[in-house]
């Protein structure tokens, strides 16, 4: 069992920068793919970006592409998300996701929230027009 803390989030401007960390409990870390999803109010869960165990494969959304970037650390149990270029569309509650599976989704799939089964309580992102 996985167990995932994020935290980071806040209040930020349009334009300005946030670091999320979620932080994982269990030895097996490093053998999970991780993902970062999001969910705003009135909509559904979606991807952000995914890297893979050691670090060495990463995944974005068209929506993050040149703006976040995903990472770990894997001797601290950590991954993050470093969100440049905030716009008021990304308001939302950001989730933490490990995947246990990763040999088991191939492309697209690798994406869905279903692939990915620990998830954190989330940290809440709102960013100011």
């Amino acid at each position: 069992q996985v167990q995932l803390v994020e935290s980071g989030g806040g209040l930020v401007q349009a334009g300005g920068s946030l670091r999320l960390s979620c932080a994982a409990s269990g030895r097996t870390f490093s053998t999970y793919a991780m993902g970062w999803f999001r969910q705003a109010p009135g909509k559904e869960r979606e991807f952000v970006a995914r890297i893979t165990g050691n670090g060495g494969n990463t995944y974005y959304a068209d929506s993050a592409k040149g703006r976040f970037t995903i990472s770990r650390d894997n001797a601290k149990y950590t991954v993050y998300l470093q969100m440049n270029s905030l716009e008021s569309e990304d308001t939302a509650v950001y989730y933490c996701a490990g995947d246990p599976n990763p040999y088991l989704c191939s492309g697209y799939g690798c994406y869905a929230a279903r692939q990915y089964n620990y998830w954190g309580q989330g940290t809440q992102v709102t960013v100011s027009s």
